[in-house]
């Protein structure tokens, strides 16, 4: 840090927190959560504000950082959604609270393809500011860039088929599954994606080297968030009479004892001890 003094645990969190690629993403995350037939202007207002604040945050905590793709897409795609928004038709407006959440999960979806197009995986801008210079241009380094910025583009592509699913076939953009079950678990694989994927990858690096370091995380880790997101699907289904009785008890019997399977340590794992 700038002033000498050791960095503390809650801004050592708030550090790896602005340095990640997901921070860029929460306003289109909102955007896709939120928009719907009445809540545009909250949608696009709440989603400008998050990617006027990340622009913000960053250029306080980095004054000479450069502008990320991801934060210059942010701002530019929300301010003109607002000001078209603002002086659209009432039959625009209309047809902007039905499928903006599609078309901003397919802007993101071409973002994302798009970047890794022109050889610059979103991902890697942020990625390139928690490692030492000499790794930026490391083949497994940009590997692993590219994989989390597919897996964010297919995230999104997930959930903008949903999304016109329900607003297109189903005429319903408030159906619970196409609006949100499916849309939100497409999120939680991608940000889970993003956590492990590269911890796997440093401790297969690290391995290779024959130096010590924390071992590979497991898969099992990778599928734990989205295995309990079944349980809160399940309530749900049964509350809002989303499907039949017996599905909602399936998804809650399933995610529990999914949890529970997969928070059980593997017998080939060794028992490391305090020496871990």
């Amino acid at each position: 840090m700038a002033s000498g003094r050791p960095e503390t645990a809650a801004e050592g969190r708030q550090s790896r927190l602005l340095d990640s690629p997901v921070i860029g993403m929460t306003p289109w995350i909102a955007m896709s959560v939120l928009v719907g037939p009445g809540r545009y202007e909250l949608a696009v207002g709440v989603s400008l504000a998050l990617a006027v604040a990340i622009v913000i945050a960053g250029r306080i905590r980095s004054p000479g950082a450069s502008l990320k793709i991801l934060e210059i897409s942010d701002v530019v795609f929300f301010a003109a959604m607002a000001v078209i928004g603002i002086f659209a038709s009432p039959g625009t407006h209309r047809w902007l609270e039905s499928y903006s959440g599609e078309l901003s999960n397919i802007a993101l979806m071409v973002i994302a393809l798009g970047s890794m197009a022109v050889k610059v995986p979103f991902t890697l801008q942020y990625a390139r500011e928690q490692v030492p210079r000499e790794f930026w241009d490391n083949p497994r380094f940009l590997r692993t860039n590219y994989r989390i910025t597919g897996v964010w583009g297919a995230a999104f592509g997930v959930a903008a088929i949903a999304g016109a699913y329900g607003d297109l076939v189903l005429h319903d953009a408030n159906n619970l599954w196409t609006g949100w079950i499916i849309q939100i678990a497409a999120i939680i694989v991608a940000l889970q994606f993003t956590r492990w994927y590269p911890e796997v990858v440093r401790a297969r690096s690290l391995r290779e080297r024959g130096l010590p370091g924390p071992p590979e995380p497991p898969l099992s880790s990778m599928l734990l968030p989205p295995a309990g997101y079944l349980t809160p699907v399940g309530i749900v289904v049964l509350a809002f009479n989303a499907g039949p009785t017996w599905l909602g008890i399936a998804l809650i019997a399933a995610g529990v004892l999914l949890v529970k399977s997969l928070n059980r340590p593997s017998a080939a794992e060794p028992d490391t001890g305090d020496g871990a």
